[in-house]
């Protein structure tokens, strides 16, 4: 009952109160980042959802679109302004996503909605983060969030699929809070950003195999 009905009650009821009290947070971080970006507030994306449904994700823009002399978009450390760098370490970025739970494209809480490019590259395991609503925060958030492997956050997330609860998601909403006070795991190591994933090689395939059942 609870994932099927009374955990999209309480996603609606929690985002619209958020959306009252986080409004002068809203205000001000779109108004730092109107600065920072040359006018441009808001990231949109296209992102797969529950059963792969794509939605548009909303986040607020913390890189600017500068380019190189044949146009393409500079790495993401010359484009990380400073507004956007403390947006993003105090997860700010992520407050236009209630728009999103409002929607029913996302929950609070479950495996974060990823690029649209990486579904062909899902093994049938991973593809399963994909039988729940994308959350803003997640199992793999609060177990390492953008310091882990992209194979470590995938086996958490299907863990999340398995043992969604009541208990479970005030668990994450908790520890999320505390990572962010903390601002760990922002970043991965060496990158200002998670790194693009390119599929799990077999090797790795069968190493997650056994960890599994050992």
């Amino acid at each position: 009952m609870y994932p099927n009905l009374l955990k999209r009650i309480l996603d609606v009821a929690l985002a619209v109160v958020a959306i009252i009290l986080l409004l002068p947070v809203f205000l001000l971080v779109a108004a730092g980042l109107a600065v920072a970006n040359r006018g441009k507030v808001f990231f949109r994306q296209t992102r797969p959802g529950k059963g792969g449904r794509l939605f548009r994700i909303f986040k607020f823009k913390t890189m600017n679109d500068l380019t190189d002399e044949h146009g393409k978009l500079l790495p993401d450390e010359l484009r990380l302004t400073p507004m956007g760098s403390f947006v993003r370490k105090t997860s700010l970025d992520e407050i236009p996503q209630i728009i999103n739970v409002l929607k029913g494209d996302m929950s609070f809480v479950g495996p974060r909605p990823l690029l649209v490019e990486y579904l062909p590259l899902y093994n049938s395991t991973q593809l399963r983060r994909h039988e729940v609503r994308p959350g803003i925060t997640g199992w793999a958030q609060v177990n390492g969030r953008n310091a882990i492997s992209w194979e470590q956050k995938f086996t958490y997330d299907v863990w999340y699929v398995d043992h969604q609860s009541f208990a479970l998601d005030l668990k994450i909403l908790y520890k999320t809070l505390l990572k962010v006070m903390k601002r760990e795991g922002i970043s991965a190591q060496e990158h200002v950003t998670m790194p693009p994933f390119r599929g799990t090689a077999p090797e790795e395939q069968m190493h997650l195999a056994a960890s599994s059942t050992s």
